[in-house]
C-alpha cells in the first residue's frame, strides 16, 4: 500500500469520530439543545401547549383598573378543546373569558391555535387587576381545558407599555369630574362674578335714594304745596 493511501485510511476514522462528537449534543431525548429554555412562561401538558403567558396590568403603577392575561394556546390533538376558565390562585380575582367573535367558550381547534389578548383576538380580563397582580412578579396562573384539565405556570406581570401596549387592558381609568359648585377645567369663573353683579344691582333697586326717608310718601307733600298756592 502506498504512503498516500495509508494516510487516507487513517484520516477516515478520525473524521467519523469528530462528526459523531458534534452530533451527539443535538440528538436524542437528552440533547443539550433541549435544555435551552425560553425567556417567557411556556409549558405543555398532553395535547395543549402554552406559550408567552403574561399578565398585563395598567400602564401606570398607581392606576387602578382591570388587567388581562395573554398567551398562545396550541392543540396538537385530533379533538378540539375549550378553555373553560383561568384563575389566579391566592388572589381571589375573577377572570372573564370572551371569544374573538360572538359569545360562548374559547375553542382551541384540533391541530390549531388560539391567541389570547390583542385586538381581534379572544380576551381574558382580570377584574381589579392591580389588586390581583403586581408588576415584576411571577404570578401563578391556572388554565383549565375541557380535555386536558388544569395547566398551571408562573406568568410574568408586566405593565401595558412598549411591546405589551397593544395587548394590554382596553379599559383605562378616566379622570374624575370637578367637584360640585367649582368651575370646570378651562373656566375662569366669570359667570359667577357676573351673577354676583346682577344680584347686587337688583338689591340696590330696593334701597331709597340720598335724602329720602324710607317711610316718606311723596303724594301728600305735593297736595300740600298745591293747596298753599291756591290760598295766595
Amino acid at each position: 500500500m502506498s504512503r498516500s493511501l495509508r494516510r487516507g485510511a487513517l484520516a477516515a476514522p478520525a473524521l467519523v469520530f469528530s462528526l459523531a462528537s458534534l452530533t451527539a449534543c443535538g440528538a436524542g431525548n437528552n440533547a443539550q439543545t433541549l435544555g435551552v429554555k425560553p425567556d417567557h412562561a411556556a409549558t405543555s401538558v398532553g395535547d395543549i401547549s402554552i406559550q408567552n403567558a403574561t399578565v398585563v396590568t395598567q400602564p401606570e403603577p398607581s392606576a387602578a383598573g382591570p388587567a388581562v392575561v395573554t398567551g398562545t394556546f396550541f392543540n396538537s390533538g385530533r379533538k378540539a378543546q375549550t378553555l373553560d376558565s383561568i384563575s389566579l390562585p391566592g388572589t381571589g380575582a375573577t377572570v372573564k373569558l370572551s371569544p374573538a367573535k360572538g359569545s360562548g367558550p374559547i375553542t382551541v381547534p384540533a391541530g390549531g391555535s388560539v391567541q389570547l389578548g390583542g385586538e381581534g383576538n379572544a380576551s381574558a380580563v382580570v377584574e381589579k387587576g392591580r389588586e390581583a397582580a403586581r408588576d415584576g412578579d411571577a404570578q401563578k396562573v391556572v388554565f383549565t381545558f375541557s380535555e386536558t384539565g388544569d395547566i398551571d405556570l408562573r406568568a410574568f406581570v408586566i405593565p401595558a407599555t412598549g411591546y405589551f401596549k397593544g395587548v394590554g387592558p382596553s379599559s383605562l381609568p378616566t379622570p374624575s369630574s370637578s367637584p360640585a359648585g367649582s368651575p370646570a377645567p378651562g373656566q375662569t369663573g366669570a359667570g359667577s362674578e357676573e351673577q354676583a353683579g346682577n344680584e347686587e344691582q337688583a338689591g340696590n333697586g330696593d334701597k331709597p335714594g340720598p335724602g329720602s326717608s324710607p317711610d316718606a310718601d311723596p303724594t301728600p307733600q305735593d297736595n300740600a304745596a298745591g293747596g298753599e298756592g291756591e290760598g295766595h
